[in-house]
């Protein structure tokens, strides 16, 4: 039997641990909501394909290091390579149209329509990959897209391009969620760069149609925009190394507090009373979705023969 001490130490180093995954996680949620205004200010100027060739290459940047150290030996050993290709095509459709949204609505709308990609999943679970989704999470599921008809507000001025275009890519968003759950195994420097390298391409196609003049602060700013959004993907795959994926995850939905915030601070962006009850019952449905995985998880562990 283990001493008193040594439990209490081990005890107070996983609430360290625990308590340094929540800094980083919300450091990380913070910093995507960060670049999710700087994008809303800079798509006023620039083409989404401009901004993504900039943002992207900025970050290719960053993670040519990450690279180095790990070789190609990872990248060749990719598994099921067709779903290494399809990430980065839908991960670069569900960034561009956020991007493209932005220009017509306010960040904490946007943002709103892109929470319910987890619900998405959940969803599309027994369909895309087999899973076994009970009663209670089909209530939550349905929930949820009751939130996002309110969120919504679908009448003649609010069912908007702009809308429709947030919601394809929230899907598009949470099919990548699904793709990235089949590719698991997969080095976290092999999916971050696929995406970086899909993201460019893509911006490297269509930016010269609308390629606006840069000046040095505007060509500074796309650059951090690049650098701000690789800050808040370590700090995010950190924290769910550091600490278990219960205690982190749920402080992902801070980043609506952050995108009113932000939205109110540098664009005057006040939000609706249906936009803030549609993104409550979002945020409670994917939460309550995602204690309920982890609660199946913990059960269907204990069952299994040790």
């Amino acid at each position: 039997m283990k001493s008193q001490p040594a439990k209490t130490l081990r005890l107070a180093l996983s609430r360290s641990s625990n308590l340094a995954g929540i800094a980083l996680m919300l450091i990380g949620i913070f910093f995507f909501a960060l670049n999710d205004a700087m994008g809303k200010f800079l798509i006023a100027t620039f083409s989404v394909g401009q901004i993504l060739l900039i943002r992207s290459a900025a970050a290719l940047v960053i993670l040519i290091p990450f690279i180095w150290k790990e070789g190609w030996t990872p990248f060749r050993k990719a598994p099921r390579p067709w779903l290494q290709f399809w990430r980065p095509v839908f991960a670069t459709f569900e960034v561009a149209a956020f991007y493209w949204a932005l220009q017509y609505m306010s960040l904490a709308d946007v943002m709103t329509f892109y929470l319910a990609g987890p619900i998405y999943v959940t969803a599309m679970s027994p369909f895309l990959l087999g899973e076994t989704v009970g009663w209670r999470r089909w209530v939550a599921v349905c929930a949820g897209f009751v939130g996002v008809m309110i969120a919504l507000n679908p009448t003649a001025a609010s069912l908007t391009p702009a809308a429709f275009v947030a919601i394809a890519g929230s899907l598009a968003f949470s099919i990548l969620m699904i793709q990235t759950r089949l590719v698991r195994g997969t080095s976290d420097t092999v999916l971050i760069t696929t995406q970086t390298v899909g993201a460019l391409v893509f911006g490297a196609i269509v930016a010269p149609f609308q390629w606006v003049p840069m000046s040095g602060w505007d060509t500074w700013l796309l650059l951090q925009l690049g650098v701000v959004a690789m800050v808040a993907h370590m700090c995010i795959n950190r924290s769910l190394k550091v600490a278990p994926a219960s205690v982190v995850v749920p402080y992902q939905y801070t980043t609506i507090v952050w995108a009113i915030v932000l939205g109110y601070i540098f664009f005057g962006d006040i939000p609706s009373v249906t936009m803030v009850i549609g993104a409550s019952t979002i945020i409670a449905a994917g939460i309550y979705i995602f204690v309920r995985e982890q609660r199946l998880a913990k059960q269907t562990s204990f069952a299994e023969p040790p």
